[in-house]
């Protein structure tokens, strides 16, 4: 270590020790209210049930349901939920956002 008028020098943490590491990207930019980015709970249940508790968590939400032998773009939406669904409309992936 480089010493300094004959004292050392310390490398100090840039933040407290206390304060634990933001647990998702919204506590990271200063939101207090974190948003729901999937929906576990929905494999299973039917497309409109699972649109209609998408949109009461996420008003917002670009929501598309997308039937077995479908293609889809990879591009990233904020907005865009998309529903899994088997032959029987039934939810067969985690709604993610994307």
């Amino acid at each position: 270590m480089a010493e300094k008028d004959g004292q050392r020098s310390t490398n100090r943490p840039l933040e407290s020790p206390n304060e634990g590491l933001p647990r998702c990207y919204n506590q990271l930019v200063g939101s207090n209210n974190p948003k729901k980015t999937s929906w576990p709970e929905l494999v299973g249940t039917t497309s409109e049930e699972a649109k209609k508790k998408i949109k009461e968590e996420m008003s917002e939400a670009d929501i598309q349901v997308i039937p077995p032998g479908y293609f889809v773009t990879a591009d990233f939406r904020s907005q865009r939920v998309r529903i899994y669904v088997d032959q029987s409309d039934k939810v067969i992936r985690t709604p993610i956002i994307g």
